[in-house]
C-alpha cells in the first residue's frame, strides 16, 4: 500500500490548507489589529444629528428651515410597520435573525455576482450600512470591509436590534438634502410616515442602495423600477397581500417637489428668527435641532401674505403696464429652441406666482410665449387687458411687448393665463395682540426673493396723518377735549417761527377749508391745520416729550410744528407697538415673535416673558385718554377717512389713516381691543406713489383684508367708560353744552363750563392766558 507523502494529491493539498492557515493567520493578526482601535460607539449610543433649525407658527406650522441637511428624527415605536417592513424587503430580509452580518447573503451575493461576470450585488446588512454611515468611508479596500464586518459585530453587541435600525431610518442620506425616511417622506411627498401607503413607503426603501440613480424626481423610470421590485419583496416575505400589491402597482405617486415650502408663507419672520438663534448659539444653531417656536398665528400669516400681495398688485394695475423686464435675441423663428429660450430666462427667477416667459409670438389679439421650465403658453382676451396699450402699433418702442421680449405670466382665478409685471412699489404690514406685545403676523415686503429688506422693522418712514393721534392724546392731558372748537383754516409761518430756515405755508390733501370744527371731526377728516393748531396750543416740546410714552425717540420727531403732520420717522413695527396702548386702555407693551426656543433634546433652553397689560406692563397714559382716543378713531372709521372699512361690518374698529407730503408713504393703523395691525406701502426710494394714492385708497385696503380673516369669528367688543369719564350733551356745531345735543365724553374735571364755553375749552385745560390760546386757535 502505497505511503500517505506518495498520493499525488497530498502536496497540492498541503499547499492549500497552509495557504489558508497563512490567510487565517494574517486575517486573525489583523482582526487582533484592527478592533482595539475601532471607534467607541459613543456616537451611536448618544446619537446626536445634525438637525436643521426650525421656525414654527404659535400652532405648530412650520415656516422656515435652516440648514444643509433635513432631518426629522424618530423614535422606532413612531415608525409604522409598513416603513419597516418595506426597508426590511429592500436592504435585509433577516435583520432580526443574524449577528451583523448575513451569510446567506454573502453567499447568495457571491453566486449572482459570479453568474453575472462582476459585481452586480451586495451583501451589506443594516447594521453595516449603520458602522459604515457613522464611521468609515466608501472606499473599497480589504482593510476598510474587514473593519466594517467587526464594527458590525461590536454593534451588534452593544445595541439592540430596535436601537440599530433606529439609528438606520434617521441617519440614511435618501437624496434631496433629506437624511432619514421621516425627513424624506415629506421631502418627496409632503406627508409624515404614517400616511405613506405601500407604494410610497417602497419607493422611499428603494432609495438608500443609490440616492441619486433611483430619485424619483430625477430619475422616474430607474426609480419605478426600484420601487416595483421592493413591492415584489415585500409580497414575496408576506408583508403585504396581493391585493395591495396590485394596487400599489397602479397607484399615481404625487411629488411634492425639489424643494419643500413651508406650510406657511414667513420668510421675513424666519429671518429674524434665524438671526436671533445665530447670535445666541453660533454655527451650533444649524445643526443643533433648535425649533424656534413664535407668536405667529398661521391664520394671521396667511391673511397678512394674500392682503400685501393683493393691496400691492392692484395699486400696480392702477398705475398701468411699464414695459417687459428685458429684451432676448431668440433669431429667426425656425432657429429657436428650448435652450435658447432657457438661456434667455436664465436669471430670472419666479416671484410668488409671477412666472417669467419670453414671448415668441405678439398681436393685438394673442401672445404666444414660453414659460420657464418648458411649458408654451398662448394670452387672449382678458389676459391681455393689463397690457392692451404697449401690444399696438402706436405702443412706445421702452413699453412694447414683441417676440423676444421677457414678461411675467400668472393664471388667474378662472385658471387662464394673464400677462402681469414686477411690482416696484413696496408694502408691509403687521399685526399684535395689544394685551401683550405677542405680534400675530408680519410680512416685510412684496417678496423675500425680491427684496430682503424687512419693511416692518427696518423702513423707517414718515407715518404722517396716522401719526396725529398722538398729538391728540397729548392735548387730551392739557385740557383739550373732543368738543374743543379749533378754526380750520390757512397757517402761514415765516422762517423764524419754523425752526428749519424756510418759511412754512401748510396745507389740508384736499386744498380746502372748513373753519370752526371740532376735534373729533377733524380728526375724523384728517384737517391737517387743526392738528397744527393743537400743537401751538399744547407746545412742541410737551408734545415731543409726550410721545416717548409710547415708545418714540424724541430725536426722530424734531420738536417743530412739522411734527403734527408726522414728519419724523418710525416703523410699522413702532407704530404698532405704539397704537396697542390706546387699545389696551393706556399700558405700554414690548412687541415680541418669539414663544420659545428649544434644543434638539427638547429642553427649553429660552422663553419669553411678556409685560402684560393690566399685571406687569407699564401705564403709560391716563385709561381715560384712551377710551377717549379710541372714541375719536372709532369715528375716523364710522364716517372719516377711514370710512371703508364698514364694510367689515363691525361696530369695533378704531384706526387712521395716513398720507406723507407729495403721497410718498401711505399708512392705515388700526386696531380693534384684541389685535392692532398696521399697513404700509411705499417706494424703497422715497418717491410720489403718483394718482393721488392715499393711506386710505393704498394701505387701508391690505389693513382690511387682513382684518376680515383675523377677525372672523371675534365677538364684537363693548367699549366701556372708565371711572373719571362722563357723558354730556353737545352741539355737534358748536361743541358746546347743549340738552338737545349728541353725549360726548369728557375727563370729569374737564366737563365743559359757562366762562369759557365759547372756546369749547374747559376750566384748567391750559396752563396759557385764554387770549393768547385764542389768538392760536383762530
Amino acid at each position: 500500500m502505497p505511503s500517505l507523502v506518495s498520493r499525488w494529491w497530498f502536496y497540492p493539498l498541503l499547499f492549500i490548507v497552509s495557504i489558508g492557515l497563512v490567510l487565517v493567520g494574517v486575517v486573525a493578526l489583523t482582526v487582533a489589529l484592527i478592533y482595539p482601535t475601532l471607534p467607541s460607539l459613543e456616537v451611536l449610543t448618544d446619537y446626536r444629528p445634525k438637525i436643521p433649525l426650525r421656525i414654527y407658527s404659535a400652532d405648530n406650522a412650520l415656516i422656515g428651515e435652516f440648514g444643509e441637511e433635513r432631518r426629522a428624527v424618530v423614535k422606532i415605536t413612531e415608525v409604522p410597520d409598513l416603513m419597516k417592513h418595506a426597508i426590511l424587503a429592500a436592504e435585509d430580509e433577516r435583520f432580526y435573525s443574524h449577528g451583523g452580518v448575513d451569510y446567506q447573503g454573502v453567499a447568495r451575493a457571491m453566486v449572482a455576482n459570479l453568474t453575472a461576470g462582476g459585481a452586480k450585488e451586495g451583501a451589506s446588512t443594516i447594521t453595516m450600512q449603520v458602522a459604515r454611515n457613522f464611521f468609515l468611508s466608501n472606499e473599497k479596500t480589504f482593510t476598510r470591509k474587514l473593519s466594517e464586518v467587526l464594527l458590525s459585530f461590536k454593534i451588534e453587541r452593544n445595541l439592540s436590534k430596535d436601537q440599530i435600525l433606529e439609528l438606520y431610518i434617521n441617519q440614511i442620506f435618501l437624496g434631496q438634502r433629506a437624511y432619514g425616511f421621516a425627513a424624506a417622506a415629506n421631502t418627496y411627498f409632503g406627508k409624515s410616515l404614517k400616511d405613506l401607503t405601500p407604494a410610497e413607503a417602497a419607493m422611499l426603501a428603494g432609495l438608500p442602495k443609490a440616492p441619486s440613480r433611483f430619485n424619483p424626481i430625477v430619475n422616474p423610470k430607474r426609480a419605478s423600477l426600484r420601487q416595483h421590485y421592493v413591492l415584489r419583496r415585500m409580497r414575496e416575505l408576506g408583508y403585504i397581500d396581493e391585493a395591495k400589491y396590485q394596487q400599489a402597482l397602479k397607484q399615481q405617486l404625487r411629488f411634492a417637489g425639489r424643494d419643500i415650502a413651508p406650510s406657511v408663507p414667513g420668510d421675513y419672520v424666519s429671518e429674524m428668527a434665524r438671526q436671533a438663534v445665530f447670535e445666541q448659539f453660533g454655527d451650533a444653531a444649524y445643526t443643533g435641532g433648535y425649533r424656534v417656536y413664535t407668536t405667529i398665528r398661521k391664520v394671521d400669516q396667511d391673511a397678512a401674505y394674500l392682503a400685501l400681495r393683493k393691496g400691492v398688485m392692484d395699486y400696480d394695475r392702477r398705475h398701468g403696464y411699464r414695459g417687459p423686464e428685458g429684451y432676448a435675441d431668440l433669431g429667426k423663428p425656425k432657429e429657436t429652441n428650448d435652450e435658447i429660450l432657457e438661456d434667455a430666462l436664465l436669471e430670472r427667477d419666479t416671484i410668488v406666482d409671477l412666472l417669467p416667459a419670453v414671448v415668441l409670438e405678439a398681436s393685438a389679439k394673442h401672445v404666444k410665449a414660453y414659460v420657464k421650465a418648458g411649458e408654451l403658453i398662448t394670452v387672449t382676451g382678458d389676459g391681455l387687458k393689463f397690457v392692451a396699450r404697449a401690444l399696438g402699433d402706436k405702443a412706445v418702442e421702452s413699453t412694447r411687448i414683441k417676440r423676444g421680449s421677457i414678461i411675467r405670466v400668472s393664471k388667474d382665478d378662472k385658471g387662464n393665463w394673464q400677462i402681469l409685471q414686477l411690482p416696484a412699489v413696496e408694502a408691509a404690514i403687521v399685526s399684535l395682540d395689544p394685551n401683550d406685545g405677542a405680534i400675530r403676523a408680519l410680512v416685510g415686503g412684496f417678496d423675500f426673493n425680491l427684496s430682503k429688506f424687512n419693511h416692518v422693522t427696518q423702513a423707517w418712514r414718515q407715518p404722517g396723518s396716522s401719526f396725529k393721534p398722538f398729538i391728540y392724546s397729548a392735548a387730551l392731558e392739557k385740557g383739550y377735549t373732543p368738543s374743543t372748537v379749533i378754526n380750520d383754516a390757512p397757517i402761514y409761518l415765516d422762517a423764524s417761527k419754523t425752526g428749519s430756515g424756510d418759511a412754512w405755508e401748510p396745507k389740508n390733501y384736499e386744498g380746502t377749508y372748513d373753519g370752526p370744527m371740532r376735534l373729533r371731526t377733524a380728526l375724523a377728516k384728517s384737517k391737517n391745520m387743526v392738528s397744527i393748531r393743537i400743537l401751538q396750543g399744547i407746545g412742541t416740546g410737551y408734545a415731543q416729550d409726550y410721545i416717548t410714552r409710547f415708545g418714540f425717540d424724541p430725536k426722530l420727531h424734531p420738536a417743530y410744528l412739522s411734527m403734527a403732520l408726522g414728519a419724523g420717522s418710525a416703523t410699522p413695527l413702532q407704530m404698532a407697538g405704539a397704537y396697542a396702548v390706546f387699545a389696551n386702555n393706556g399700558y405700554r407693551i414690548k412687541p415680541y415673535y418669539i414663544q420659545k426656543i428649544v434644543d434638539g433634546r427638547g429642553t427649553v433652553v429660552l422663553e419669553s416673558k411678556a409685560d402684560i397689560a393690566g399685571q406687569n406692563a407699564e401705564r403709560v397714559i391716563d385709561p381715560r385718554n384712551a377710551f377717549i382716543m379710541t372714541s375719536l378713531m372709532r369715528d375716523v372709521v364710522r364716517y372719516g377717512t377711514a370710512a371703508k372699512a364698514m364694510s367689515l361690518g363691525r361696530q369695533d374698529l378704531a384706526g387712521k389713516t395716513g398720507t406723507t407730503n407729495d403721497h410718498i408713504d401711505a399708512w392705515f393703523t388700526g386696531f380693534q381691543p384684541s389685535l392692532v395691525a398696521v399697513a404700509w406701502i411705499g417706494f424703497d426710494t422715497p418717491k410720489e406713489m403718483g394718482g393721488g394714492e392715499t393711506g386710505a385708497q393704498a394701505a387701508l385696503p391690505i389693513w382690511m383684508g387682513y382684518m376680515a380673516k383675523a377677525l372672523k369669528g371675534v365677538p364684537e367688543a363693548e367699549f366701556v367708560p372708565p371711572e373719571g369719564i362722563v357723558s354730556v350733551p353737545i352741539n355737534p356745531q358748536s361743541g358746546l353744552r347743549d340738552e338737545k345735543g349728541v353725549p360726548e365724553f369728557f375727563y370729569q374735571e374737564f366737563m365743559p363750563g359757562s366762562h369759557d364755553a365759547e372756546l369749547g375749552l374747559q376750566p384748567g385745560g391750559s396752563d396759557k392766558p385764554p387770549e393768547e390760546i385764542k389768538n392760536q386757535l383762530f
